[in-house]
């Protein structure tokens, strides 16, 4: 639980008052639609009640001040001095105000002290929560009325062109238009989303999500040379994007390197295996959504490669201990797992991964049980 208290007292000490307000943003985690956004295809996520909180505030100056609880660090900079490529942490921050301000929308001077409990590095969006509690705090101050899509776009916008991480909408959206108790189904062409029930606990399952204490960064090339052999293949087979291919087998023939081949595999059977959950969830039928989590992490695995040892190990340890269906999710190189299970019976299998962990000289792992929650908004 996070300690909002000592939030307000940080506000209190470097502004010399109370904050107008706490804002939150939550992580997520994509239930399936792996790598699909930035090829215009389709996803599935829902938001976790682990979240990043703001307390947040206007200044009658032009400097943004900012502040990390857990790293205990403050930074602060002039508006007019906020430029891509600046910062560290504090980028997630700034890069929100310079995307507003670069968008046309008229944005002060503010405070803003931040905690999270969103696991950083572990493909659950930490990003993405920081980014969409920060919009939701500034909108509200200053008055700004945009769309929850746009705002998603705002945070996407902080975090591609100020930050350098080349991710798609996911994650943003997610953040921003989730609602509890239901996932998202976002086509990432159109930007229509629709609201899924996700009763898992009406129907006797739960979700384990288990960090496997693995960090990955988007900012790094894996990531961007994924998205670079995708669109390259969508340029040679002569098409806006993945999304478009009609016929898997023909345009693999179509593509001479196999590595590209691999990539295109798994965005064509991700998208379909998203559209197939999105039907499952739809009709109320989860128990049929585990051999889809199986087939999207084996694609992952074998088709574009961004798992690791760690990530399999636990994978294959969940189902071997009950688990119904599990894959990796997030991003990749890392991070974490989620693993469908009977309820009550998720805590049994993380402690079988910890085992198995133990065993291969791993890190010990973190877990938690999921439950969909809402988007951003303010707190308080």
């Amino acid at each position: 639980m996070l300690d909002t208290a000592a939030l307000r007292a940080k506000y209190n000490d470097i502004a010399g008052g109370e904050p107008e307000g706490l804002w939150f943003g939550p992580g997520r985690v994509n239930l399936i639609g792996e790598h699909t956004d930035y090829n215009d295809g389709f996803v599935l996520p829902f938001a976790l009640e682990k979240m990043a909180i703001v307390a947040a505030g206007r200044r009658d100056d032009d400097l943004l001040v900012m502040y990390s609880l857990e790293l205990d660090d403050r930074v602060e900079i002039a508006l007019s001095a906020l430029a891509p490529g600046t910062g560290d942490w504090s980028a997630y921050l700034a890069g929100v105000l310079w995307a507003l301000r670069t968008s046309g929308h008229t944005v002060g001077g503010t405070n803003l002290i931040l905690t999270s409990d969103v696991p950083l590095g572990a493909g659950l969006s930490s990003s993405a929560a920081i980014e969409c509690a920060v919009v939701a705090a500034v909108c509200d101050l200053y008055d700004l009325s945009i769309e929850p899509m746009d705002r998603a776009k705002i945070a996407r916008l902080a975090e591609n062109a100020y930050v350098g991480a080349p991710t798609g909408l996911l994650d943003q959206a997610a953040s921003t238009l989730c609602k509890e108790d239901f996932g998202l189904f976002l086509d990432c062409r159109t930007l229509e989303g629709v609201h899924v029930p996700l009763p898992m606990s009406e129907q006797g399952f739960e979700m384990l999500v288990l960090d496997t204490k693995t960090p990955h960064s988007h900012v790094d090339g894996e990531y961007g040379a994924r998205r670079k052999s995708c669109e390259q293949a969508a340029a040679i087979l002569g098409i806006p994007a993945l999304r478009d291919v009609t016929d898997l087998d023909d345009a693999l023939a179509k593509l001479d390197d196999e590595v590209m081949q691999k990539r295109v595999r798994h965005v064509v059977s991700e998208n379909s295996r998203t559209l197939e959950a999105y039907e499952l969830a739809r009709q109320g039928r989860l128990a049929d959504l585990a051999p889809l989590l199986d087939a999207s992490h084996a694609s992952m695995r074998d088709d574009y490669e961004i798992t690791v040892d760690t990530v399999d190990l636990a994978v294959e340890t969940a189902k071997a201990a009950g688990a119904l269906g599990a894959r990796m999710t997030g991003g990749g190189f890392g991070g974490c797992i989620i693993a469908l299970c009977h309820t009550g019976s998720g805590e049994t299998i993380a402690q079988e991964i910890a085992a198995a962990f133990a065993a291969a000289g791993h890190r010990s792992p973190e877990w938690f049980i999921a439950t969909p929650a809402g988007g951003a908004g303010r707190l308080a």
